[in-house]
């Protein structure tokens, strides 16, 4: 019999994306950040992995983050929506560009300011939690001008000084942080997780790392001014999770499964544990890699670790050493996988591991015993409006209910989970392809890939359901 094993104080929710939600791209002073040079269609996968025609919106490209779905304007209705279904936290990014303009402003932007105070002012209204991300796939346009995004040394201080304001403003209102965004996305999409563009010549590995050594340093400094500024918050690190199966007990396989593992698990041993593991030191060394850092580095990473883990899971991976196998890629996601032959794949192509779920929050406990937030999950998929304005989405219902069964046996099985913050509450624009059409909310929103469309909010099934597993507190999953 199914039993709900969720802590009475656990922390239910969604989580959103300042470039994915708010729109008003120059509005309140703005400046660009790197997702408004990203064009929806064939282009944008190229651009994300840092070959970047312009660092200028071009003439005839449709740019999503633009207009997004108006989050800037229509926050208010949509935490009124959010608080209906009875959640208790929302997870949000804060827009760099928004508070520094060009990330290097003696002053910082206080329209900007302003307008998060207000949004966490809403939140905290419907006594909402509000958890908050410092880098979700933002960096200033202006930086990745002038110094080459990560790449520089320079990004640490001013990261440093971006986190200390917010941390300065905020202090009353917000008591959960998140440093980067899925930060090992910057070896697979480099220009969309660190600003990284690319030209002929690069020794693309070397940036990749040096800007990853930049990141895990910028990342300690903010949560040793977090620890200073706001002694009873909380701050963590931000995996994007998923294990990687070997598609055969061959040793080769699981050898590589083993590899595949911690190239991303890299970023969270040295933020979690506070220095960097041997078999990274040995990749550097197999890959002639020369990162440079600072004296003091090492103490800084070693004195300034997160106090969580926060991930998204939204698949495992399988990964093989047999050519052959190899053939058979699955589609869709960043991470490249295999297909395995037990599981079924959502329209994106995206492995459906509901059970691979309690594994990787296993994996993550046993590795760092340390809390865990889960910060995405979800099913982007194509939802149909009927003609009486109807969404049932109960293939939805069924990832997210079996999800949550098994992020419930991960509990029992003595894994510390702090809060589950499904991805994409409202429909907004994917990430990875820029569509609307690929829908992951309890909430519709009226607008197309074109970005026409009325913006209307509908809740759908989803909607109810969802606000029934949190009224008990993940004891109604429903049938």
């Amino acid at each position: 019999m199914y039993k709900s094993a969720f802590p009475e104080n656990f922390l239910w929710g969604g989580a959103i994306a300042a470039n994915q939600a708010e729109g008003g791209y120059l509005e309140g002073g703005k400046g660009l950040t790197l997702v408004d040079l990203l064009p929806s269609g064939s282009k944008r996968r190229d651009i994300m992995k840092g070959n970047v025609p312009s660092l200028a919106p071009l003439e005839g490209e449709f740019y999503p983050s633009h207009e997004a779905i108006d989050f800037y304007h229509r926050y208010k209705e949509d935490i009124a929506l959010f608080a209906e279904m009875g959640f208790k936290a929302l997870r949000v990014s804060l827009s760099w560009a928004r508070i520094f303009p060009t990330g290097e402003d003696a002053a910082p932007n206080e329209a900007g300011l302003k307008f998060y105070d207000n949004l966490f002012d809403e939140l905290l209204k419907y006594n909402i939690e509000p958890v908050v991300t410092l880098a979700h796939f933002d960096v200033p346009v202006a930086l990745i001008e002038k110094y080459g995004s990560w790449r520089s040394r320079k990004l640490v201080s001013l990261f440093e000084t971006y986190a200390k304001t917010v941390f300065n403003r905020y202090k009353d209102k917000v008591k959960y942080w998140l440093t980067f965004n899925e930060i090992n996305m910057l070896l697979h999409l480099p220009f969309l997780g660190a600003g990284l563009v690319f030209k002929e010549g690069d020794n693309e590995m070397q940036i990749k790392y040096q800007a990853a050594h930049h990141q895990l340093v910028a990342s300690a400094l903010a949560v040793k001014a977090c620890h200073d500024l706001i002694p009873d918050a909380k701050i963590g690190c931000m995996l994007a999770a998923g294990s990687f199966y070997p598609y055969t007990c061959n040793p080769d396989d699981v050898f590589q499964g083993m590899e595949k593992d911690r190239e991303s698990y890299f970023f969270i041993d040295v933020q979690s544990r506070g220095e960097y593991p041997g078999y990274a030191k040995r990749f550097f060394r197999d890959h002639q890699l020369n990162i440079v850092m600072k004296p003091g580095d090492t103490e800084i990473l070693k004195e300034n670790t997160v106090d969580y883990i926060g991930f998204s899971y939204y698949s495992s991976r399988t990964t093989s050493t047999d050519p052959e196998v190899t053939k058979n890629m699955t589609s869709g996601n960043v991470f490249g996988s295999v297909a395995n032959p037990y599981l079924a794949k959502s329209e994106w192509g995206w492995t459906i591991d509901p059970k691979g779920f309690r594994i990787t929050a296993n994996q993550l406990y046993d590795r760092y015993q340390k809390p865990l937030f889960v910060v995405e999950n979800g099913l982007g998929a194509v939802d149909e409006v009927t003609s009486a304005g109807e969404i049932a989405d109960d293939y939805r219902i069924d990832y997210l209910k079996k999800h949550i069964a098994e992020m419930n046996e991960a509990i029992q099985d003595g894994v510390e989970i702090i809060g589950y913050t499904s991805w994409g509450p409202i429909d907004i624009v994917s990430a990875s392809s820029g569509e609307m059409k690929k829908r992951y909310g309890y909430i519709y929103v009226d607008r197309d890939n074109e970005g026409t469309g009325t913006l209307k909010r509908i809740k759908k099934k989803s909607f109810d359901w969802y606000k029934n597993v949190i009224q008990s507190n993940g004891a109604n999953l429903g049938n």
